[in-house]
């Protein structure tokens, strides 16, 4: 390079993962969701919470484009939500791997299968139904058993592992998927506290491996600590507070969860002042 030349420019920085903007959902004349507005930046963990009925789950429905808003702009990966079709949003969709509140294993097929469920949004579909009778990718599913410690599993039914294990089933499921950006929606709500902390644990470990985004409802506050980066709290479909973990504290907590508070179990618990 020529001494006297100008340095180059720099690269121009990443969109974020999801931007929205004035954000609001309705059922019928019932708005859900209200002038919600935030980023989320690549490989940011951020946490949701809320009471019940907040509308967490709803939000996550709008990121994932199983739902349109109906106010505002919803951008992912830089791009608006609203009007996306056909490839286009299969691949946004392929992108972004959803963690349910229950495990959604489909009970009648083997774990080998339902981990291999994650390809679908990469196959065709001659392949994906060649896939039912000889499991395709068999080294992926096996990897991704492994990596969730239920090597031994792959060719179980569902209904013969515990409920902490199906979980587990589902995260082997999302590193199949490879996804950009990973959503768990209350992933340990049927779970007791030291699974739930294992779950989390390894969503944190699986989104660090990927290098992904990672958002979660999360209704069970002592598996804040640790594991996430910053906090959005929701209350009547309004964005109520944000900021990181630390910021927490037992006044704003009582006003977030009003009735519901005394439920979370939080005077005994030393990781919120």
């Amino acid at each position: 390079m020529d001494a006297n030349s100008p340095p180059p420019s720099p690269a121009p920085p990443a969109p974020p993962v999801f931007r929205l903007q004035g954000v609001g959902k309705r059922f019928g004349h019932q708005w859900v969701l209200r002038e919600i507005g935030f980023e989320i930046a690549a490989g940011e963990r951020v946490a949701i919470i809320g009471p019940s009925g907040a509308g967490k789950t709803t939000l996550f429905r709008l990121l994932c484009a199983v739902l349109p808003a109906d106010a505002g702009q919803i951008e992912v990966f830089g791009q608006p939500c609203a009007g996306l079709r056909g490839r286009k949003l299969k691949r946004m969709r392929r992108d972004i791997g959803v963690l349910y509140q229950s495990d959604n294993l489909i009970p009648q097929l083997r774990v080998v299968h339902n981990v291999l469920m994650g390809r679908l949004g990469r196959w065709s579909l001659p392949r994906a139904l060649i896939s039912l009778l000889w499991p395709q990718d068999l080294p992926a599913a096996r990897a991704a058993l492994e990596r969730v410690e239920l090597a031994d599993r792959l060719w179980a039914m569902p209904g013969e592992l515990s409920g902490g294990q199906q979980q587990r089933v589902a995260l082997a499921r999302l590193l199949v998927q490879q996804p950009r950006v990973m959503l768990a929606d209350e992933p340990v709500s049927q779970l007791d506290i030291r699974l739930g902390r294992e779950i989390i644990e390894l969503l944190s470990s699986i989104a660090t491996t990927l290098g992904n985004t990672l958002l979660v409802n999360l209704h069970t506050l002592e598996l804040l600590q640790g594991h996430f980066q910053r906090v959005l709290a929701l209350k009547d479909g309004r964005l109520f507070w944000q900021g990181p973990p630390a910021g927490l504290n037992r006044e704003l907590l009582r006003e977030l969860y009003g009735t519901e508070y005394q439920a979370l179990y939080l005077e005994e618990s030393a990781d919120v002042r």
